[in-house]
């Protein structure tokens, strides 16, 4: 599956800590966007989506989230809860999120600019574009 936990670099002393995000540095591509979920109700399920052009970055800037992933060979479960890691996700990787703590504020830094046509909502859809993309990309020439 196309996901990686990135350590980030931490700077600080007993005032605080710091963490830089820069692109092509620990972010490995250019940050086209930016956003972040936060003041999510209990029991609020969001993403339920994958993205067939993407990559993404999460961090869990406060608080906890726990992310359901999958690439189409079958899901792994993820709790962000540390603001000194993030999650890269690849591209064609379905995404779940919930039990948002309280607190919690999810960041994301992507690739590329929103484009509703990148998104796939529908799970069957996106296991039949998975499934085909994975038999291409292992074609022999």
């Amino acid at each position: 599956m196309d996901i990686e936990r990135i350590h980030f670099q931490q700077h600080g002393d007993h005032g605080g800590q710091l963490v830089s995000l820069e692109e092509e540095r620990n972010v490995p591509f250019e940050i086209r966007r930016v956003y972040y979920i936060f003041a999510t109700q209990p029991k609020v399920h969001r993403g339920r989506h994958a993205h067939r052009h993407l990559r993404q970055l999460a961090v869990a800037v406060r608080g906890s989230v726990t992310i359901l992933l999958d690439d189409g060979t079958g899901p792994v479960e993820v709790v962000l809860n540390d603001p000194s890691q993030g999650l890269l996700l690849g591209d064609m990787v379905w995404r779940e999120l919930y039990d948002f703590s309280d607190d919690c504020v999810l960041m994301v830094l992507a690739d590329q600019f929103y484009d509703p046509a990148d998104y796939i909502t529908d799970y069957d859809e996106f296991l039949r574009e998975a499934n085909g993309y994975r038999r291409v990309e292992g074609a022999v020439a």
